[in-house]
């Protein structure tokens, strides 16, 4: 659990350590250039803030997904010793 929490920790710096990772594609960005050049420039941050929303949905279920293999595999590790240690006892 102590590495989950670092690595919790680790994930929220870099998110907030790297505001400049606004990327875009050509379409998105020939898009973004014609409607700043109309003066609505509030498009832009709003689809800088979908790409990212998108980018990050992805992660997010990988990690959770891990997260929860890795508590049910501690847990099944756990059963296994316990079974093994009755077992031990009954054999001496």
């Amino acid at each position: 659990m102590k590495i989950f929490k670092v690595l919790v920790i680790i994930a929220v710096a870099f998110l907030v350590a790297t505001p400049d990772l606004m990327a875009q594609c050509a379409m998105c960005r020939g898009t973004v250039e014609s409607t700043v050049s109309n003066g609505r420039s509030v498009i832009a941050s709003e689809l800088n803030f979908g790409i990212l929303y998108l980018l990050m949905i992805p992660y997010l279920i990988i990690a959770t997904i891990g997260y929860l293999w890795y508590r049910n595999s501690k847990l099944e590790h756990g059963r296994r010793l316990e079974i093994a240690s009755r077992v031990k006892r009954a054999m001496s």
